[in-house]
């Protein structure tokens, strides 16, 4: 297993199922966690900050300064928070798409310039994208596109930081299986997903100096049995 032992990481999104399984990984490879999340991390701390705009630039500046004042300088992001909405074109609004890119694209945006200066050398970024920006099915345009966007950010993020050794990465999940995407769409093969711990191994290992050699990729993580369409 990779090891940061000693290494800070801030995860945004961290009270979520897919951010709370990346912080426990993390975590048990050594690294000290710092949890960030619009609701409560459902964790104590003193590197624990719930109630975030996580859009908002000031309140994650003030958040990444007083996590490097308290423990030194930033190993690694994982940006994690997000959300997701089916609308086709038809039935849905401008507004669905402005939330999809403030949720799934601003928030690491923002969180990605906060911790800009107060990054160590080495240091990883991992943004959580999506396999459905490869290819959007029916009512997927929105949510695709602002993934598509997460995706453009780390390329171009990985070019501008590589003389500082920072190495950026995203992963492509496939669907989730958490709770509310079990409760949202109960007759769905469950099987076909890809577990939360699955795609925590997989962030572990591109925070790792095992990972040295990848920057700028995004990595589809899916489960052996889903579907080869996206969606």
């Amino acid at each position: 297993m990779a090891e940061l032992h000693g290494r800070v990481i801030v995860v945004t999104g961290a009270g979520g199922a897919l951010g709370s399984s990346v912080s426990s990984a993390l975590e048990r490879a050594g690294a000290r966690v710092a949890r960030h999340d619009h609701a409560d991390p459902g964790t104590g701390g003193d590197l624990v900050f719930g109630g975030m705009d996580l859009t908002d630039e000031a309140a994650s500046r003030q958040a990444m300064s007083e996590i490097a004042a308290k423990s030194g300088r930033i190993g690694g992001l994982v940006n994690i928070a997000g959300g997701f909405v089916w609308r086709t074109l038809a039935d849905g609004s401008a507004a669905d798409w402005e939330r999809m890119f403030r949720i799934n694209l601003l928030t690491a945006v923002s969180a990605s310039r906060a911790v800009l200066e107060h990054l160590g050398k080495p240091a990883s970024i991992v943004n959580i994208g999506a396999v459905a920006a490869t290819r959007a099915g029916a009512g997927m345009g929105a949510y695709a596109a602002s993934k598509s966007g997460v995706a453009r950010l780390t390329e171009s993020l990985a070019e501008e930081l590589a003389p500082a050794s920072v190495r950026v990465n995203a992963l492509l999940p496939s669907v989730i299986d958490t709770p509310a995407n079990r409760r949202d769409l109960p007759k769905a093969d469950f099987t076909t997903w890809v577990a939360p711990d699955d795609i925590a191994k997989v962030v572990v290992f591109l925070m790792s100096d095992d990972a040295s050699a990848i920057s700028g990729a995004s990595i589809p993580v899916t489960s052996p049995r889903a579907p080869s369409k996206p969606g």
